[in-house]
């Protein structure tokens, strides 16, 4: 499979790009990247953009869901996807607690994830009632993808990893709250776990792209957790992934193969030492005595 055009013929993605690919139904294609290897394979893909998603925290932290995510781990890895991707947006996703305190501090925060982590963009979770610190998060000159429906640092308070969206009371709320994000100065918005044919509606009513992941086709654009498309995370799969490879697999056989070699003492081989030119060995070993 090759990459996209050549180096020569690409320009940054920027959040005025996805606005313009809605405009022209062109689809915008997300992934997650948390350093510097998968951010340049993304990048070299041609991928719209790369979040730097908290979801870290579960796929490369090991914790049971993103709320143990701090600042610095967020600053830390997006550093690093930062110095593997020149073409694709980056946007940052606001931890928890990072936004929710203060407008000060959401602004703040905000801010790190562009003049430390090289972000051009954030994300945070929520509706209405998120609404002062977008505001004020955007008067700051900071673009801000909001993110709507299954917001897991509300893990707790829905009850679980559930979807959300599915009774009519619920479908007006997220309808609602999608307008007023898009008022709000959001360039963007993900839809998690929600109805397809809700996410359509909305993708449709909406000026501003939606991203969706584990809401249907409808939407102006996908992205999902590369942990996940790649079988790199092996807890659980959310039934809407879809896995383009079994690396978690692949990784495990390569594992046990190389404790084999390692034990039998196949590994390493010729092929794989240095050894110093005969008569220098002879002069070293006669030297030694």
């Amino acid at each position: 499979m090759s990459v996209s055009n050549s180096t020569q013929e690409r320009k940054k993605i920027t959040t005025l790009s996805l606005v313009r690919k809605k405009a022209q139904k062109q689809p915008v294609t997300m992934l997650t990247a948390y350093d510097y290897a998968t951010a340049l394979a993304i990048d070299r893909a041609g991928i719209d953009s790369i979040l730097v998603g908290d979801s870290l925290g579960m796929v490369v932290l090991g914790y049971e869901n993103t709320l143990p995510v701090t600042m610095e781990d967020m600053i830390h890895h997006c550093q690093a996807v930062a110095r593997g991707a020149r073409y694709a947006l980056l946007i940052g996703d606001m931890p928890f607690m990072s936004y929710q305190a203060s407008v000060n501090e959401a602004v703040r925060n905000a801010g790190r994830f562009l003049k430390e982590g090289g972000m051009d963009a954030v994300k945070l979770e929520g509706g209405r009632e998120r609404l002062p610190a977008i505001e004020a998060i955007i008067s700051a000159g900071i673009p801000v993808q909001g993110h709507l429906g299954l917001t897991p640092q509300s893990v707790h308070l829905l009850g679980g990893f559930r979807a959300q969206g599915k009774t009519a009371d619920a479908a007006r709320k997220l309808i609602d709250d999608a307008h007023a994000l898009q008022e709000a100065g959001c360039f963007s918005l993900v839809l998690e776990t929600i109805p397809a044919r809700l996410a359509r509606l909305l993708s449709e009513r909406l000026e501003i792209p939606t991203i969706g992941i584990g809401a249907g086709v409808g939407c102006d654009g996908q992205v999902l957790v590369t942990h996940d498309l790649l079988g790199l995370f092996d807890r659980f799969t959310p039934r809407f992934v879809k896995k383009y490879a079994d690396l978690h697999g692949e990784m495990a056989q390569a594992f046990i193969a190389y404790k084999a070699d390692v034990e039998n003492s196949t590994f390493p081989a010729e092929e794989h030492s240095i050894e110093m030119p005969e008569e220098e060995w002879e002069k070293f070993i006669e030297e030694l005595g």
